[in-house]
C-alpha cells in the first residue's frame, strides 16, 4: 500500500476537482443571476418576481429556492457582486490622481462609469438600499463600508502629505463626499445628465466639501 504523506493528502484535498453536482448547481446560480440582473435592470426590484427570474433562466421556481432563499437574497448577491468590482475600479482610477482633488474625481469618475449602461440596475439598487427592511443590512455590507473606506484612506493620505491640514475632520468630509457623489445618481437615472455634467457637478461639491481644510 502505497503510503501517503500529510503534505500529499492535503495537496489533494485542496486540488480536488468540483463534483458534477457542485458544477451543475454553480452553473444554475450563474444562469439565474444573469437572468434576475436583466430583469431588475428591465423591471425594477418590484417589478422582477421569482416567477418571472425562473422562467427567463429556463427553469422552475424551486430550482431558483435551492439557490437563493428569496428575491431580496438574489438581488443582495448582484448588488454586492458589483460593489466589489467597483471598489477595484475607483481604487486603480485613484492610483492615478495627482492631488487630493484629481483623485476624487477619477475615482468617482469611475462609479458614474460603472453604471454608465446600466443605470436601471442602479436605480433599482437604490430603491432596494433605502428600503426599511433590505437597506440597513445592504447599506452596512462589509463590501460597502469598505468602498466607503476608499474616500477615508484618500483623504488620510493627503493629510499625511500636508494637502490637508492635520484638524480636516477626515471622516466626516469623507462622509460628506461619498453623500455627495451619491446624490448625482438621481440626475443621471431619471434626468439624463451627461458624465460631464455630473463631473462638473461634483467637482464643485468637492471643492465645497474640502474648503477650510486646504493647508496654505
Amino acid at each position: 500500500m502505497k503510503h501517503v504523506s500529510p503534505l500529499e493528502a492535503a495537496s489533494e484535498t485542496k486540488f480536488k476537482a468540483p463534483t458534477r453536482r457542485a458544477l451543475a448547481k454553480q452553473q444554475t446560480r450563474t444562469k439565474v443571476l444573469s437572468a434576475a440582473r436583466r430583469l431588475f435592470s428591465e423591471q425594477g426590484y418590484e417589478g422582477a418576481t421569482i416567477r418571472d427570474i425562473a422562467a427567463a433562466a429556463g427553469m422552475s421556481t424551486g430550482a431558483v429556492f435551492a439557490n437563493f432563499s428569496d428575491k431580496s437574497d438574489l438581488f443582495r448577491e448582484i448588488f454586492v457582486s458589483d460593489v466589489v468590482a467597483l471598489t477595484e475600479a475607483m481604487r486603480e482610477a485613484a492610483g492615478r490622481g495627482k492631488n487630493l482633488e484629481d483623485t476624487l474625481l477619477k475615482m468617482f469618475h469611475a462609479g458614474y462609469v460603472f453604471y454608465k449602461n446600466q443605470l436601471p440596475l442602479a436605480r433599482a439598487a437604490f430603491t432596494v438600499a433605502w428600503s426599511p427592511d433590505e437597506g440597513p443590512l445592504l447599506r452596512n455590507h462589509e463590501a460597502v463600508l469598505q468602498l466607503q473606506e476608499l474616500v477615508v484612506e484618500q483623504l488620510s493620505a493627503a493629510v499625511q502629505r500636508g494637502e490637508l491640514g492635520q484638524e480636516a475632520e477626515v471622516k466626516l468630509r469623507a462622509q460628506m463626499l461619498w453623500d455627495a457623489y451619491l446624490s448625482n445618481f438621481p440626475q443621471a437615472i431619471f434626468q439624463g445628465w451627461s458624465l460631464e455634467a455630473l463631473q462638473a457637478r461634483l467637482r464643485d461639491q468637492i471643492r465645497i466639501i474640502l474648503a477650510g481644510a486646504r493647508r496654505g
